[in-house]
């Protein structure tokens, strides 16, 4: 563990840190965009910065989840399989991070995510209406819950991107109903990674709690707009969230940070 000097004033900082992100992270996904490079720049070494973000974030989506599921938007019945893979795929890929390098990962997300970005854009009503379903939702649960499980707890950024853009293509229902699943997915492999890296000594209990404190407040007040709003809100934040993750790995592939 780092030697970490934290005031109060680093903490109520952070805390309106991680406000800011479980409002974004609620509505689009992407709020790791905001709290990583906080953490990193108070001093935090990756692994435990990693380790803490899983712990600030797992009370960001646990409010968004909630709330969706409390105003009826999702039901669990629905997605019960996908939690359980995601569960298996986050667990391998949070204990694989703390034995080797993330770096090759960092290479291609923006790639990828370049993809995501241009099909949404162009799609001009994905979202505003459900599709009929390109893949049976037990398969679709059973291939992204293990791919982007692992990615959640392995690397992480984008991760809320890709569940909602492949719910949108392949499962073909609305943005909101997309947001609410991809928060379910998101909390399952925050709490499963989370457990590993405690087991492993990586995380800063003070500052994930003090971030987490204002993630309850910030994924609740993003929710409530998101179930709200909709699509027609949902739909330029997502992208906006996504372009932003795009040029951040970039810069950090490329120049450096």
């Amino acid at each position: 563990m780092p030697a970490l000097t934290i005031s109060i004033e680093l903490l109520a900082l952070l805390f309106l840190v991680g406000l800011m992100a479980g409002f974004i992270d609620s509505i689009a996904g992407g709020g790791g965009l905001i709290a990583l490079p906080a953490l990193l720049s108070i001093g935090l070494p990756p692994q435990i910065a990693l380790g803490t973000n899983k712990l600030q974030g797992t009370f960001g989506t646990f409010s968004a989840t909630w709330n969706f599921l409390r105003k009826g938007e999702i039901s669990l019945s629905e997605v019960w399989r996908g939690v359980i893979f995601t569960l298996i795929g986050a667990g391998i890929g949070a204990w694989s991070i703390q034995q080797i390098d993330a770096g090759f990962l960092q290479q291609i997300i923006p790639f990828l995510l370049l993809g995501v970005f241009l099909h949404t854009l162009l799609s001009k009503d994905l979202g505003f209406k459900e599709r009929p379903a390109r893949l049976e939702s037990p398969i679709f649960f059973f291939i992204f819950g293990l791919l982007l499980g692992f990615y959640d707890g392995f690397f992480g950024p984008g991760t809320g991107s890709f569940w909602t853009a492949a719910i949108l293509l392949l499962l073909g229902l609305n943005m909101t109903k997309a947001t609410g699943i991809t928060k379910v997915m998101n909390f399952s492999s925050n709490v499963i990674a989370l457990i590993l890296f405690i087991q492993g000594g990586n995380v800063v209990y003070s500052v994930g709690l003090s971030m987490g404190a204002g993630q309850l407040i910030g994924a609740r007040i993003g929710s409530g707009l998101a179930i709200k709003k909709g699509a027609a809100f949902i739909r330029p934040v997502f992208l906006s969230v996504v372009f932003v993750t795009i040029l951040r790995l970039a810069y950090v592939n490329y120049q450096g940070s």
